[in-house]
């Protein structure tokens, strides 16, 4: 550990509640009132996190973070972060089901796939995503988190975009695996950016707003995908239509790299689009996160924390089995609706309602878990909604007529399905809440979304070709799956309320004495007995 500096400005910033009337006068919240408006020198080391490095180096008039300038900070940090996150967002699960859009646009009888050599090429994907993540997340740590992001989503898009020149499965499965790679950057980051710019109230809505865009995504390019084939099916010797969904995704992902790379900061050290002092007040209204916005230094304790905490294997367990549905349905989707009964090209409209159910989830998933400060359970409702979905699926047999009141029946089964991301976005903003310390964070990030990977990785393996059209054993897989979902977020409510019961002993033992600036001093959450767990 490097050696304490003592710095020779003294605090300055004062913080009045947002709250109003309503404000916590608990312990907690007057002992950190107290480190805050107290003037004293502070002392830091290049170990703390760099909010307290820049705390302690201001010196100027009181900064007064009152409910109105409070409010004024959110509007602004939401106008100029959250329409970037949703679009790239978006664009992230859109360049992932375009090959399910490409599926039944003449990809498999251009490049020529036999077998299970589709199935592998949404494998694949994940296979570089599963080998990239951790290194992408110590990247986001070591590197400007917004810039590397920005890199990342630049270089996903003219990968995409090349996609339409391969000929062959070879050439298709190597640019699938770069594809994924670069992606890996993605939820990471954006579980990263969460954490910096909004309090933990705010997790859970903004988490599920920038995943919602999942929803976008699928109403979008069902629209483009169908568009493309009824105009190309019109036009002889046209370019193949699957080529020119790869070819226009591509694109305008590379575009919005750029427009990331422009807009959003690396921290609330060097945004743009805000003064010095609304940076600081940015600061200082996550502070009650007990989190601090950053820190560049690998500390090996809190790497093997990551490890050896059950929280962290639980959000691992949620990964793998909430996307095993997920990377079946994702790359199957238009060809498990065709096999209810419909064609290529009303497969392509009909998974468009999908986003619809998608949109609602995720926005009121997101705004009943901040407001009832209960994620973890309310987020088991749409699990149970999917899982009713999958019900339907399975249980209602198929008619050759896609209009048929069985398969109808299925392809709202289907419909219900999609419910899944709003669970999805509950439990990646617990690794916003509920890990502290940077290096656990980004380690718990990567174990997670390695798991995410795994799942994946396994979904598309479960819809077998032999099965078609019906996939029985892939669906009675996702039925299981999800019901073990539900399992493992109960899990993760009980062991949260533990935690907080054995912190606020710690607390209330009489030789406890809270530590100057704690919540700046990069601890992880489990050594921080000021950390309090969101459930």
């Amino acid at each position: 550990m490097s050696k304490d500096m003592e710095t020779t400005q003294q605090n300055h910033i004062e913080l009045v509640s947002s709250e109003g009337a309503k404000t916590d006068t608990s312990p907690i919240e007057l002992e950190k009132r107290k480190s805050v408006n107290s003037g004293e020198i502070l002392k830091y080391s290049e170990e703390d996190d760099e909010a307290l490095q820049a705390i302690a180096n201001y010196n100027g008039p009181p900064l007064i973070l009152d409910e109105a300038t409070n409010r004024r900070l959110l509007r602004t940090i939401d106008w100029h972060l959250m329409p970037i996150l949703c679009c790239v967002f978006g664009l992230n699960y859109l360049d992932k089901t375009t090959l399910s859009y490409a599926s039944i646009m003449g990809l498999k009888t251009d490049l020529s796939l036999v077998g299970s050599q589709y199935s592998w090429l949404g494998s694949i994907f994940y296979i570089g995503w599963l080998v990239w993540e951790y290194p992408t997340s110590r990247l986001l740590q070591r590197l400007p988190l917004a810039r590397y992001s920005a890199f990342c989503v630049f270089t996903w898009g003219a990968i995409l975009a090349i996609f339409a020149t391969v000929d062959s499965f070879a050439g298709a499965a190597s640019i699938r695996f770069l594809l994924g790679m670069f992606e890996a950057a993605s939820m990471p980051a954006f579980a990263l950016l969460s954490s910096q710019w909004y309090t933990v109230r705010e997790h859970n809505s903004r988490t599920g707003i920038w995943i919602s865009s999942n929803g976008w995504g699928q109403i979008v390019g069902g629209l483009v995908a169908y568009g493309i084939s009824r105009r190309l099916s019109e036009v002889e010797g046209a370019i193949a239509g699957w080529k020119l969904i790869f070819i226009v995704t591509g694109c305008f992902t590379t575009l919005i790299g750029i427009l990331f790379f422009s807009i959003i900061p690396d921290s609330q050290l060097n945004c743009r689009w805000l003064s010095y002092h609304d940076r600081l007040l940015a600061i200082q209204r996550v502070r009650e996160n007990e989190q601090g916005i950053g820190n560049r230094h690998f500390k090996w304790y809190q790497f093997r924390e990551a490890f050896c905490d059950p929280l962290t294997w639980a959000l691992f367990l949620y990964g793998v089995l909430s996307d095993i549905p997920n990377g079946g349905l994702t790359n199957f989707f238009s060809q498990l609706i065709e096999s209810f009964g419909y064609t290529s090209q009303q497969s392509l409209l009909y998974g468009i309602p999908g986003g619809v159910v998608v949109l609602i989830a995720c926005f009121s998933n997101g705004w009943a878990g901040d407001r009832y400060r209960n994620r973890t359970l309310i987020a088991c409702i749409p699990m149970a909604v999917a899982l009713i979905g999958i019900i339907l699926i399975v249980a209602l047999p198929v008619s050759q007529s896609g209009s048929s009141g069985y398969n109808i029946g299925r392809l709202i089964g289907y419909y219900l399905t999609q419910a899944i991301p709003a669970t999805g976005a509950s439990v990646l903003s617990l690794i916003s809440s509920n890990i502290a310390g940077y290096t656990k964070k980004t380690t718990v990030a990567a174990i997670y979304l390695i798991g995410y990977c795994v799942g994946n990785i396994i979904g598309p393996q479960t819809f077998r070709s032999s099965d078609a059209p019906r996939y029985v054993p892939a669906e009675i897989t996702i039925l299981v799956c999800f019901v073990l979902c539900i399992c493992d977020l109960l899990f993760i409510n009980w062991w949260c309320r533990r935690e907080n019961r054995r912190k606020a002993a710690v607390r209330a033992s009489p030789g406890y004495t809270r530590t100057e600036n704690q919540g700046l001093r990069d601890l992880s959450d489990r050594e921080n007995p000021e950390f309090i767990y969101s459930l």
